[in-house]
């Protein structure tokens, strides 16, 4: 499946209309498209915000992103630098449209 076979599922921007629709081969498709190679660390990012959100009911700003990754993954991994090398366009919309999830209200 191509993800120009399917372009009502997603919105101008890009990111799923509905996270019920989203599973990890759509991952890989949305990432290839936005010319990200998934590896491990991609997937323990996407997991995490996956995880946080189904927690809290709602996306954190790039600062408390960073902070709970800190918090929950260590400092080696909760640091912008490690994660624009994953995200370099923007981790926290990337991971975001990476994972399903709407797009962060403070991001761009």
């Amino acid at each position: 499946m191509e993800l120009n076979e399917i372009p009502q599922y997603f919105n101008a921007e890009g990111f799923l209309r509905d996270m019920q629709l989203w599973n990890p081969d759509l991952a890989v498709l949305i990432a290839e498209a936005n010319a990200i190679q998934l590896t491990a660390a991609h997937w323990e990012i996407i997991e995490f915000i996956r995880t946080y959100y189904q927690n809290f009911q709602h996306l954190p700003n790039a600062r408390v992103f960073t902070k709970a990754i800190k918090n929950t993954l260590g400092a080696d991994k909760g640091n912008s630098r490690y994660l624009h090398v994953l995200f370099p366009q923007g981790p926290l919309k990337y991971a975001c449209k990476i994972a399903g999830l709407p797009k962060p209200t403070t991001c761009l």
